[in-house]
């Protein structure tokens, strides 16, 4: 298992985090995600080899959202 945080810009209210959650929730191998709205940060535990941390970063960023790292 890999565990990354991701800054992600965009962000701002419960909708928002709920967003971001289902996306990455959404695809294979995740184990857990953790928005923090404060630090504007995504927090992914992953298996790499079924979901590649750029498939995590383009589910964020295909709802709408800006992964700055």
């Amino acid at each position: 298992m890999a565990q990354e945080i991701l800054k992600v810009e965009g962000m701002t209210c419960g909708h928002c985090a709920e967003t971001v959650t289902k996306a990455v929730q959404g695809l294979a191998g995740i184990q857990s995600v953790n928005v923090d709205l404060d630090k504007k940060e995504v927090a992914v535990e992953f298996d790499e080899t079924a979901t590649p941390l750029e498939k995590v970063s383009s589910a964020i960023t295909g709802v709408g959202f800006e992964v700055v790292s």
